[in-house]
């Protein structure tokens, strides 16, 4: 299997997002766009520099692949591709509104953008994911920040930061009916502005026993992290631009909603 080979079916989706480049361009022939996706995917699952990735592949040379990133993310690409896939497993029910679940796993080392102390080892900067999903696992939204920041911080964040998902008769949803999170977001004003939200804040409390049906339910986040970080790229963030890695973990996201779309049409 090689995960960074882009078929037919998921190319046809991505195609036409990609901004078009003048017709005519001065200096040596592009490379297409199909391969330096490839390239792209075969950093994010390999974890590999730039200058390493390998000529003989036909992707490019890393600095093209790169450029081709960076283009991609200012046209607001895999932002984009998420969303519509969002509204694809929506249409076919696979999203599960009655609850969201948010969590923000130990601080990862890392030597790019947006560092802090790590609250592990404070000699060492580093960064963190926090991440919201769905009650069946499915990114909605993952937010950088550095090691320091605590989770409650980014709790308002992360539901605001849901994008609008279309796919059902409507308006698209943006609200989960209820959010769980662990002791880390214990916090009565975000609870009164999670209520103001029209979203029912399922939140233990500090120094309370855990409420163990919540426990239960909130294995499903564990699950999306380890699907993301599944991709070697984002387990320890090397990029120096912050947007280059947040382009990275929305074309994350968009694949693990791909691999489960293509699950219900199996």
């Amino acid at each position: 299997m090689r995960p960074w080979i882009v078929g037919d079916d998921l190319w046809a989706l991505i195609e036409p997002l990609l901004p078009p480049w003048p017709e005519k361009v001065p200096g040596p022939r592009l490379v297409p766009d199909r391969q330096c996706l490839q390239g792209i995917l075969y950093v994010l699952h390999n974890d590999i520099a730039w200058q390493l990735l390998p000529l003989e592949l036909g992707f490019g040379s890393g600095q093209t692949c790169w450029r081709r990133l960076e283009r991609w993310q200012k046209a607001g690409v895999f932002d984009r591709l998420h969303r519509i896939l969002l509204a694809e497993l929506n249409a076919v029910g696979e999203l599960g509104w009655s609850r969201a679940c948010v969590d923000g796993p130990c601080p990862r080392e890392k030597g790019g953008a947006d560092t802090g102390p790590s609250p592990v080892d404070r000699r060492k900067a580093g960064s963190k994911h926090h991440l919201i999903c769905d009650g069946r696992g499915t990114p909605f939204k993952v937010v950088t920040t550095a090691a320091n920041v605590n989770d409650v911080a980014r709790t308002l964040a992360l539901v605001d930061g849901i994008p609008p998902v279309a796919g059902r008769p409507g308006r698209p949803r943006r609200r989960p009916e209820a959010l769980l999170g662990d002791k880390d977001y214990d916090s009565d004003p975000n609870r009164r502005e999670l209520r103001k939200r029209r979203v029912l804040p399922v939140i233990s409390r500090r120094g309370a026993p855990n409420v163990e049906g919540p426990g239960k339910l909130r294995y499903v986040v564990e699950q999306a992290f380890a699907l993301l970080h599944q991709f070697k790229r984002l387990a320890v963030h090397w990029e120096r631009r912050t947007e280059l890695h947040d382009a990275f973990v929305s074309l994350a996201c968009s694949l693990i909603c791909w691999r489960r779309l293509k699950k219900t049409r199996t």
